[in-house]
């Protein structure tokens, strides 16, 4: 019996392995249409030549100083938000959690914006510090939803969390919707785009201002899998298998707001990625966190970097920002999981 077991984890084991090693080609695949998409075109001689170094000068701006640096952020924002979902529906419980959905993402948008409203936002250091005023918001409004969702006696309903998310995400939505109003045309128009979810920081200093925060919060959540295994037990089961629950879930908790304010400080309002990456993860590679995680990183980054591409290809020279292309797929299939889920 025993042996039957670790055979069919080995199975399991390979075919996660292999379905990440797919999601890993297409990514690749995703990357070098997008560095030719836009209203330049480069040709794949142009392209090869210019990361050789031997392209023109304004081959090189393109690729180099626009092109790669927002496909870079795609795939890191597609990643953190996908596994910043992951985490948030492991913790609640809740296959319809999300950090846009549960008014996360509007918290780190409404600092953000509060910032940007004020203060340049393309100096150097206000760059930097975009990250972690968006994870005071994502901090502060993820502690309201919890506390107002919890229960005495009763502890975390699944559906109070959802209903109390999307109240509070309304609540800081219309905020922002009060601020506009007293913004100047330009940065109107910057911040309506925003919030659209465009990626707006195509330079590498935002690269830069993003990718500490995921090398260092990705590997934590990943070590913490077999924990997360654990506690989708129930409260109950784990504190009865040993696990400190509450010190564990707070753990996973600041990551997750963590991993969602700094691509939202970066990205705009994408939602729906903390919501499909980890439902079609789960899907192809079953529930255990240890090839669950990985693979919704790898299924939000194809997200958001072909979302992103459409978004620049529809309708040349204009663009629509990625968070509306991503919008059209999560709507529906936020519905859809909607109607299955027994309340």
């Amino acid at each position: 019996m025993q042996s039957l077991t670790a055979h069919v984890d080995a199975r399991k084991r390979a075919r996660g392995i292999a379905v990440m090693i797919v999601l890993g080609v297409l990514i690749l695949i995703a990357f070098i249409i997008s560095m030719n998409t836009g209203f330049i075109r480069l040709s794949p001689m142009d392209l090869l030549m210019t990361l050789l170094g031997s392209g023109t000068e304004k081959q090189s701006l393109i690729l180099f100083d626009f092109r790669l640096p927002r496909i870079v952020i795609s795939i890191l924002i597609g990643a953190g938000l996908a596994v910043s979902g992951c985490v948030i529906q492991g913790i609640s419980r809740n296959a319809l959690a999300d950090p846009g959905i549960l008014g996360i993402n509007a918290g780190a948008g409404l600092m953000v914006m509060l910032f940007i409203s004020f203060y340049p936002s393309t100096a150097a250091a206000p760059v930097f510090l975009l990250p972690v005023l968006a994870l005071v918001g994502a901090s502060f409004t993820a502690a309201l939803i919890f506390i107002l969702a919890y229960k005495r006696h009763k502890g975390l309903s699944p559906i109070r969390i959802l209903l109390t998310g999307i109240a509070v995400a309304a609540g800081m939505s219309a905020a922002m919707i009060v601020l506009t109003l007293k913004l100047s045309p330009e940065k109107y128009q910057f911040v309506a785009t925003w919030l659209a979810g465009s990626i707006w920081g195509t330079n590498w200093k935002f690269v830069l201002s993003l990718l500490p925060w995921i090398v260092v919060l990705l590997p934590f959540v990943f070590y913490k899998a077999r924990v997360m295994n654990v506690l989708n037990l129930g409260e109950e089961l784990a504190t009865g298998l040993g696990a400190p629950v509450s010190r564990e879930q707070l753990k996973l908790l600041a990551a997750a707001v963590g991993l969602a304010a700094s691509c939202v400080a970066v990205s705009g309002g994408i939602g729906f990625v903390g919501l499909i990456g980890p439902h079609l993860a789960r899907r192809l590679v079953g529930p255990k966190h240890e090839m669950l995680l990985p693979t919704a990183a790898l299924v939000g980054s194809l997200l958001v970097i072909v979302a992103d591409t459409i978004g620049r290809w529809i309708l040349q020279p204009s663009e629509i920002p990625t968070g509306i292309v991503v919008a059209v797929i999560g709507a529906p299939y936020f519905l859809y999981l909607l109607a299955r889920t027994k309340s």
